[in-house]
């Protein structure tokens, strides 16, 4: 969230760079509102004094001897004027905070400007598209029939957008998290982490989820208001809400495994061949929480981090900034990672490693003490895939297929498999 002191003290500047995200903050409305709210303060504050005023000449009128009554209904009538004064105080404040919870992050200064992924800009490329001699096949394709991948039996058990995975295209899903796990805890340092797969209101707050976003969610219907995480982006940066962490402890970094569960509202009729967007898949998540100075550069250091898996795997992947009107609500700038897909012969995202700054910190209040002030402050946070599982499984069995129908196994894989250098043999 940003800083409500400054949304209310310059409503103008801050409507004017949240125009490159596409949105618009009614900032008369919003004056108007916060106007009211200090004629409301005024008032009340008044009525405070005038009470604490009466409430000490009725102990002098006590005291000499004179009839309080009269004192006594004025200090009620007043007490019931200040009540309703309180209360339309509250009322008013619930109202601008849920205006200034509802505003997105403002865009970093090198995003571009646009509407629509159209406009996002290629930073970086690696790797050139394997050339076939044959018609490449999609994943669909190859699962089916090679019996590896079964949609029909997941859409009887459960409905559309899921998937069975069975014998080697199951071991080949399992030894990509291995591999990404392995990676990310030996090689780049993060510390894993396993978690719930259910998070609390309080958690999908205070990544952003809630409340601009719940029909994104799946919310179990007991009393419990849990809601089943669509990323490990939201139990882990939750570690430090409500905390004030030691400065010598950060950067710290966490790598996840976990199940991500999403209701796709709003994307109905897209992408609805196969398993490039589901329900429920798996993603190994990356995230950092760093001093504000740092930020920066452990943005750039995590999406190198998340490349190197696909650099490992030889997926040709490029790397795309975020213009301002494709960014997400609490995000200042994001990299798209997009792997080749032959069988669609398009780069598709594999993983968006994204920098929050303090937004996501406010709305935690999750920060650290700096040693040279001792006071409190908003740490930064940053998250990203490292990677999406389901999608390189995808990039795997596409760009590593054969005429036959067989998938070569990665040479980074095969000791994951048991040594095995191709799967669904005919």
């Amino acid at each position: 969230m940003l800083d409500p002191k400054w949304v209310r003290a310059e409503p103008e500047a801050v409507a004017q760079l949240l125009k490159k995200k596409g949105y618009t903050l009614d900032v008369d409305a919003f004056k108007a509102l916060d106007a009211k709210r200090k004629a409301i303060q005024v008032e009340t504050e008044a009525l405070q004094n005038e009470r604490n005023t009466k409430s000490k000449n009725i102990g002098k009128a006590k005291a000499s001897g004179e009839d309080i009554a009269p004192l006594l209904a004025e200090v009620e009538n007043l007490k019931g004027q200040l009540q309703e004064k309180e209360a339309g105080l509250e009322a008013i404040a619930a109202e601008i905070d849920a205006i200034v919870t509802g505003i997105p992050n403002i865009p970093d200064e090198r995003v571009p400007e646009g509407t629509s992924e159209a406009d996002n800009q290629e930073i970086r490329s690696w790797g050139r598209p394997r050339q076939f001699d044959f018609t490449p096949k999609d994943h669909v394709e190859l699962g089916e029939a090679g019996d590896g991948l079964d949609f029909a039996t997941a859409t009887k058990i459960t409905g559309s957008r899921f998937v069975i995975m069975k014998g080697e295209v199951a071991r080949l899903h399992r030894a990509i998290v291995q591999l990404m796990l392995d990676t990310h805890s030996t090689e780049h340092g993060y510390l894993e982490v396993n978690v719930p797969n259910m998070v609390n209101a309080d958690s999908a707050f205070g990544t952003g989820q809630l409340p601009k976003f719940a029909a994104d969610l799946f919310k179990l219907t007991d009393e419990r208001e849990f809601y089943l995480i669509p990323t490990a982006e939201v139990p882990v940066t939750n570690f430090v809400r409500d905390e004030i962490v030691d400065a010598d402890a950060l950067p710290m970094k966490f790598a996840c495994h976990t199940p991500c569960f999403r209701s796709e509202a709003g994307s109905y009729g897209k992408d609805t061949r196969g398993m490039i967007r589901q329900h429920q898949f798996e993603k190994v998540e990356l995230v950092q929480l760093v001093k504000p100075e740092q930020s920066k550069q452990a943005h750039e250091e995590l999406t190198l981090h998340a490349e190197k898996i696909l650099q490992k795997l030889d997926l040709p992947y490029r790397v795309v900034m975020l213009c301002g009107g494709d960014l997400g609500f609490s995000v200042e700038i994001t990299y798209d990672i997009e792997v080749w897909l032959p069988g669609q012969d398009a780069y598709r995202e594999i993983s968006s490693c994204s920098n929050f700054g303090d937004f996501q910190a406010r709305r935690m209040q999750a920060r650290f003490r700096n040693p040279e002030t001792g006071k409190p402050e908003l740490l930064h946070t940053i998250n990203g895939s490292g990677l999406a599982v389901g999608r390189t499984l995808i990039a795997v069995l596409e760009n590593y297929q054969n005429i036959d129908g067989n998938v070569t196994v990665p040479d980074v894989l095969q000791p994951y498999m048991g040594g095995a250098k191709t799967i669904l043999n005919p």
